[in-house]
């Protein structure tokens, strides 16, 4: 029986999210291997804004349902559906949907939530989590004893990053640009912390006996990439996930040469999709990380459906540490 679900909807691509509205949508029961589940959280992330403005690698077919990550309770399963039951507590993660009362889930979009996770904590763990992986475990191949350089670590790519690097024995250093935001980093196990209006380049290099990083995590670009080549240890990785900062940076190609590192790219959904037995591994460490208490995020701020506008607008404008979280 198909029913009905206020969601946040994308009707037509524009700036400053003038194409969302509230609406009522409907939603078909299960398929015979689908969940139909009751969002009670769901996580924002910067892609969700750039999809609204048609600014983001993949762009769903329109209209859409903004959100990439949630956490609910199992309403229906379908016939086929052996994982779950009614009333067991999921997380899920998929490349849009999540702000919405009801979701229609394939069964290998959903996973138990972590242990000790609060479902705004659920919803909000894995993006962060297989970013901060796949940039500074297969792209940037970092070592314990190593330094890694965590840019635009209050957010919700920087704080799973942070809480990585650490647990895999590198010395921390993360930047943001608010001391209040950065005792919140610090908190998250980073040894160093350094607020970028004050530059960060001598500072790296007094840090690491004039060496630079050796792992850059890099999801603002602009003047940040600019001034991490610049601070970056000979045979460094320079891990590219995101231009939060607006300028798309470009690098002479005679750096990389004379300081002998590398400018990787990341993109982990991507890897997972191309690369299904290393991703499904992934996944699984992952999820046992979780379960043993790293990766549990700093929820900075939880807004209403009725909010939900307001809680995209406050990723622009950068107001809080770690995930924004739409409670429903």
């Amino acid at each position: 029986m198909t029913s009905r679900s206020r969601a946040l909807r994308c009707d037509t691509l524009a700036p400053d999210l003038q194409g969302l509205a509230l609406t009522e949508i409907d939603v078909p029961p299960p398929g015979p291997k689908q969940i139909l589940l009751r969002v009670r959280a769901a996580a924002l992330n910067f892609p969700d804004v750039l999809m609204t403005e048609g600014k983001y690698q993949y762009k769903p077919p329109m209209p859409f349902i903004p959100g990439t990550e949630g956490a609910g309770e199992v309403i229906a399963c379908g016939a086929e559906v052996s994982t779950c039951k009614p009333g067991d507590h999921l997380a899920f993660h998929r490349r849009s949907g999540a702000i919405a009362e009801q979701v229609l889930l394939d069964e290998a979009d959903v996973a138990p939530m972590p242990r000790g996770f609060s479902y705004a904590q659920a919803a909000g763990w894995h993006v962060g989590a297989i970013t901060a992986y796949t940039g500074l475990v297969i792209r940037g191949q970092l070592q314990p004893g190593e330094t890694a350089l965590i840019h635009g670590a209050s957010g919700g790519m920087g704080i799973p990053a942070v809480q990585l690097a650490a647990h895999l024995g590198a010395q921390v250093i993360a930047t943001g640009t608010s001391d209040e935001k950065l005792e919140v980093v610090k908190a998250a196990g980073a040894h160093h912390v350094l607020n970028l209006r004050h530059g960060f380049r001598e500072q790296v290099k007094a840090l690491t006996s004039g060496h630079g990083a050796d792992v850059i995590y890099d999801p603002v670009g602009g003047d940040v990439f600019d001034e991490s080549v610049r601070c970056i240890n000979w045979g460094g990785r320079l891990v590219i996930i995101g231009f939060a900062g607006g300028r798309i940076p470009t690098v002479p190609v005679n750096m990389p040469l004379i300081k002998g590192f590398s400018v990787v790219g990341c993109r982990a959904g991507e890897e997972v999709r191309r690369n299904p037995v290393r991703g499904a591994q992934t996944l699984r460490t992952l999820k046992q990380l979780a379960d043993d208490g790293l990766f549990k995020p700093h929820v900075g701020a939880t807004y209403s459906l009725d909010q939900s506008i307001d809680a995209l607008r406050s990723l622009i404008e950068r107001r809080h540490a770690g995930k924004v979280v739409v409670l429903l």
